[in-house]
């Protein structure tokens, strides 16, 4: 649940500031970006009871959802990159929710063959492009391509931890969830909701949040766009992000 916003709260240049915590991404491949951003404050949350976010970078979604979840659920945080899953367990140990989630450096496949599927809500921000140009360092590569985690496996392991009514919540590229959506229902997935977001009120939507469930529900469709037509932020993505971003 929400604390109250800390006014000594100062704008570092090696992370991002929040209005109740702070990221540091610096030592991690992916920064903290929109796509992240706009799935931590989508996702439902009111029936969580234990969460686990795949590939968890600086701990981002991990902290959002701690922000807004009740104070009893617990976040299990699972990050492959040494160096980002140490930061994660420093963003955490900084934050206002350290008793409530923890970090595990490790592989989400050997993690999952270890575990009971107790999880109510998975959330993930996947790698998305297939093996292809090399980036500038293998742990970029790893963040951003599936050639370590693939969607399969991603698939697979949330459904192995996922309790039967739970939820599974993506973000990924609109061309990369054609191709994902229909994988998902070879794996006994359902859409449960899905949000297309465009950058802009006149262009064409360029990602895709997902809500997966192991049970058939009626799916929810909706859309967004970051800007107006003015280039302002739209009153939708100010309402949605409001809790979080400083200046909103």
């Amino acid at each position: 649940m929400s604390h109250q916003v800390d006014n000594k709260l100062t704008l570092r240049r090696d992370g991002f500031t929040f209005k109740q915590f702070f990221v540091a991404h610096d030592r991690c491949a992916m920064k903290v970006g929109t796509d992240g951003i706009l799935l931590g404050a989508w996702t439902p949350v009111c029936s969580a009871t234990r969460i686990l976010d795949i590939g968890s970078g600086s701990g981002l979604l991990a902290l959002m959802l701690a922000q807004r979840s009740e104070p009893h659920v617990r976040i299990d945080a699972v990050e492959l990159d040494s160096a980002a899953s140490q930061q994660a367990k420093e963003n955490v140990a900084a934050s206002p929710w350290a008793d409530r989630i923890t970090v595990y450096a490790e592989d989400i496949v050997g993690f999952a063959e270890t575990r009971r599927a107790d999880y109510s809500l998975i959330i993930s921000n996947p790698p998305y492009f297939p093996p292809g140009i090399a980036c500038g360092s293998a742990e970029r590569e790893q963040a951003r391509y599936t050639t370590l985690l693939t969607h399969d496996a991603l698939l697979r392991c949330a459904h192995q931890l996922l309790v039967p009514e739970g939820l599974f919540c993506v973000v990924l590229p609109v061309q990369v969830t054609e191709k994902f959506i229909p994988l998902a229902q070879q794996h006994n997935w359902f859409v449960h909701q899905q949000l297309r977001v465009s950058e802009q009120e006149d262009k064409p939507a360029h990602r895709i949040l997902l809500a997966l469930s192991r049970q058939a529900r009626e799916c929810v469709n909706a859309s967004l766009a970051i800007r107006d037509a003015e280039r302002r932020y739209s009153t939708a993505f100010q309402q949605l992000t409001k809790d979080f971003y400083l200046f909103m």
